[in-house]
Parts: C-alpha cells; structure tokens; sequence
C-alpha cells in the first residue's frame, strides 16, 4: 500500500478515527456543558485537530500556535521558538492545547507554562499520541489517544521533513529514510 519509506501501519485510520470519537465524548463529558477554547499546536496537529473538534459536544472558540524545539532536524534542540501567537486572550478560559505527539515533553512544558502565566480557567492537554519512553521533562498528557515505543512516525499531520503529513493511518518511516 505504501511505498519503501514506510516500514509498516502502526495505528490504522480506523484505530484513530474510533479513538478520536472516545477523546472527544471524554472531553465532552469532562467539561460538562462549560466552553473551551481548544488550541492547535501547529502544524502537526492541524489533521488530528480537525477530527477532533468535531467529535466534542460543547461552545467552542478555536485557536492556533506555533512552536519549535526541532528546527530542521530530528531531535529537540533543547530550546523553544515562539513562531505563531494566539490570536485571542484566553484569560478566565478553559483551554486545551491539541497536539500531534508527546515526545520529549520540551515543547509542550514550555508551552503550557507560557499560556498558564496568561490567566486562564483550566488547562488540558489532548495528544493523538505519547511516547514517554523519549521525556527530556516530567510531563503527561491530559488526553491521550495512542500511547506508542520509540520509533519515527508519520501520518496523521505528523511529518518526515514536511512530507507525509497526508497519510491517513499512523506509519513508521523506514530506519534507511532518516538515518
């Protein structure tokens, strides 16, 4: 089905579409009837995102940021860039921050303090997956779809040098493509 740069399906479109409509009833019923402003973490998240916003039952304002510990390469450079700012203030508000993938924890801790020092009422974080095995920090989702090993995955908004995010399944990329 795919070609050599993949090695094999490691969550079938399937598995994430049946996933995404549990974390979208688990948020719905955690938030119990108050808004959210769900927050997309640019740009890996921007496909898991759209599935799930519509899979939550609630008022919603949606918003989207961007930041990178990665630059080009393939391992976090230890330091956070603020590419894209929220365009609204979230003060009073229950937010929950959407993204791709846990890996590090770097990103994604520094980015829930960033916003939590803006005053809002909650806020949650929804990953499509996790890989703790890869924590630089001591961080945990809120909201977990797959929790998954080491390896280099793309597909489902996740990217390998900009390319694959299209895929409809979760892939490993072939070791000989980025090694």
């Amino acid at each position: 089905m795919y070609g050599k740069e993949i090695s094999r399906i490691l969550v079938s479109k399937e598995q994430v579409a049946a996933r995404v409509k549990e974390l979208g009833e688990e948020i719905s019923r955690d938030l119990n009837g108050e808004s959210v402003t769900m927050i997309c973490t640019l740009r890996g998240a921007c496909v898991f995102f759209a599935d799930l916003i519509r899979a939550i039952d609630c008022d919603m304002e949606i918003d989207f940021i961007a930041v990178s510990s990665y630059g080009g390469g393939t391992s976090t450079s230890g330091e956070v860039k603020l590419i894209k700012d929220l365009s609204s203030p979230i003060e009073g508000k229950n937010i929950i921050i959407v993204e791709d993938i846990i890996d590090s924890g770097v990103t994604l801790s520094y980015l829930k303090r960033m916003l939590a020092a803006r005053g809002p009422k909650s806020i949650k974080v929804c990953t499509l997956l996790d890989k703790p095995s890869r924590r630089k920090v001591d961080f945990k989702g809120d909201y977990v779809g797959f929790e998954i090993e080491n390896e280099y995955v793309v597909g489902c908004g996740l990217d390998y040098d900009q390319r694959m995010r299209n895929l409809p399944d979760v892939c490993v990329l072939a070791p000989e493509v980025y090694s």
